[in-house]
């Protein structure tokens, strides 16, 4: 039977939500439990595909091709269970699937309304496919009171109902700030925010008070008196050093043993000696480096939140801190002097994924300096393919060489994907396709040559990885390209479609038409991001 933890948030958004469910399914699950994770968000949007970085932060994409929000990385990277379409809702999609069905007459004549049918379709899918699953964590998105969460929070209301007594339980996550003038925490707006959601016909079993200082147990007890909670599920949640060390201060704070109590389970003491070593590695590096990623989102660090963990993920794999340098493309295409000034201090230089021309020509001329530099350079999607036309106008002497996603070119070293076989089939697609949902999306397998690089670097001649583009290196100039020294290591199975891409003659030089990001976890490096960091460490000793 399957035990429901619902996570709604009060006073502001970004106290953690999705944080603070990742590190509590963690502490579940190193008792010995089966745990799943999943995001409501209240947004119209179907998914996260077409919003920008900027204002939604990074899109996380799952094995079976779900566009889906950037906290299922959270939850994958804590727990190590792979995320999948069913584990991310939008107002957008739930809408969209209700007004089909009314069109096609499948409400047979009823009006259509937020109740019953909204929440009785939120509520299917909270409940799908959780039949070998102890424990189903749910985070509603936004702020209790927020006027497009109100479904949503209804839904759960209702499920609470339906569910047997101890098969559900509300946690809410608030914020008890300090307030400096005066000196002290302040309850007031975790009482407001409680008061609000229990108006809405809930009341929290547990609350997590985010506090930049420490809880004082009168603070503590006058919390629970006033929202009719226990003292000791009154949980304060102080800002940490590192998010890998969350769920140990949660553990420590007696956020699992709660919730265990009020579902009225025992259960071993759990085994945390993966997250002391995680802590550990990251808390006592034995040396750093640098790595300078050009990119054209690095004014929000979340654009690339999944990113920025696999490279401290592979830090902690070499036991180095990684510092990482954010630095705009464009600013390459304005100053051409400036290129050698920014790049030269890094150890290791990537180009992740983007979209759109604003930006690629000081992408070219990063890869361009990393190759001639010697400096270990990773490319990430269309990092790849800026490596590539690179490659192709400085070592292959095609001087044109652009990518057909910038505009109309003689030279097509990329150009956009028509079709390709899935899992499912052929899959196609035109130039004029809906951008939402139209690309190359989820796991595909690749072949590499048994004596590239990579296959070094993975220990397999077979690999899967997640993709999320809608451009392709053009096969057609892959003669050409090696000729310029710029091998193709990795293909699709069906040897038509590029994946990985190095040079030979360089210290460490790899192109991934994936994102191999997406796959890293704290626990278990990505062998990509490693082996690049160890590269980085060998580049620091020479410089």
């Amino acid at each position: 039977m399957a035990r429901y933890i619902f996570i709604t948030g009060g006073v502001v958004s970004s106290l953690g939500k999705g944080l603070m469910a990742a590190s509590l399914a963690a502490l579940l699950q190193a008792r010995g439990y089966r745990v799943r994770i999943r995001k409501f968000d209240p947004y119209l949007n179907v998914d996260p595909g077409t919003m920008s970085p900027y204002q939604h932060g990074e899109v996380y994409v799952t094995d079976d091709g779900a566009e889906t929000d950037l906290d299922l990385g959270h939850y994958e990277r804590f727990t190590g269970v792979s995320a999948r379409q069913a584990d991310n809702i939008t107002s957008g999609r739930i809408y969209r699937d209700i007004i089909a069905k009314e069109r096609r007459g499948d409400y047979l004549g009823a009006t259509v309304q937020v109740i019953p049918h909204v929440t009785d379709a939120i509520k299917d899918f909270a409940q799908a496919e959780t039949e070998d699953l102890d424990f189903v964590l749910c985070e509603i998105g936004g702020t209790v009171g927020d006027i497009e969460g109100l479904p949503f929070i209804e839904a759960l209301r209702q499920l609470h109902n339906e569910l047997d007594r101890d098969q559900s339980c509300f946690v809410h996550v608030t914020l008890v700030p300090y307030i400096a003038a005066a000196g002290e925490l302040k309850t007031k707006p975790t009482q407001h925010s409680v008061r609000e959601l229990t108006g809405l016909g809930i009341q929290p079993d547990i609350l997590l008070c985010r506090c930049e200082k420490p809880l004082p147990e009168s603070e503590r007890a006058k919390i629970a008196q006033f929202c009719n909670v226990r003292k000791e599920a009154v949980i304060p949640a102080l800002d940490a050093s590192s998010i890998y060390s969350v769920p140990l201060q949660y553990h420590a704070e007696g956020l699992d043993s709660e919730v265990l109590r009020h579902f009225g389970l025992t259960a071993p003491s759990p085994d945390l000696a993966r997250w002391d070593d995680i802590v550990d590695r990251y808390q006592n590096p034995e040396g750093e480096v640098t790595i300078g990623v050009v990119g054209k989102y690095v004014g929000l660090q979340d654009a690339y939140k999944s990113l920025n963990e696999a490279l401290v993920h592979g830090g902690m794999a070499n036991r180095v801190k990684v510092n990482i340098r954010w630095i705009d493309a464009e600013i390459f295409e304005q100053d051409d002097a400036g290129i050698a000034s920014q790049l030269e201090p890094m150890h290791g230089i990537l180009v992740p994924g983007g979209f759109g021309e604003r930006g690629s020509e000081g992408k070219i001329a990063a890869v361009r300096f990393a190759r001639e530099r010697k400096v270990p350079f990773f490319g990430i999607c269309l990092g790849m393919q800026m490596a590539c036309i690179e490659g192709a106008r400085n070592t292959a002497g095609i001087a044109a060489a652009s990518s057909t996603e910038f505009g109309p070119t003689t030279e097509p070293v990329v150009g956009i994907i028509t079709e390709w076989m899935s899992a499912e089939g052929l899959q196609q697609r035109g130039a004029e396709s809906d951008l939402g949902g139209t690309m190359r999306l989820g796991a595909y397998d690749a072949k590499l040559a048994g004596n590239s690089h990579v296959a070094t670097i993975y220990g397999t001649t077979e690999i899967s990885e997640r993709h999320r583009h809608r451009y392709e290196v053009n096969g057609a100039y892959r003669e050409r390209l090696e000729g310029g020294g710029l091998v193709f290591s990795g293909m699709s199975p069906d040897g038509l479609l590029p994946e990985i891409v190095e040079r030979p003659d360089h210290p460490w030089f790899v192109g991934v038409q994936f994102h191999p990001e997406l796959k890293s976890k704290p626990f278990d490096p990505h062998p990509l991001f490693a082996g690049f960091v160890a590269a980085a460490v060998e580049q620091s000793r020479l410089v």
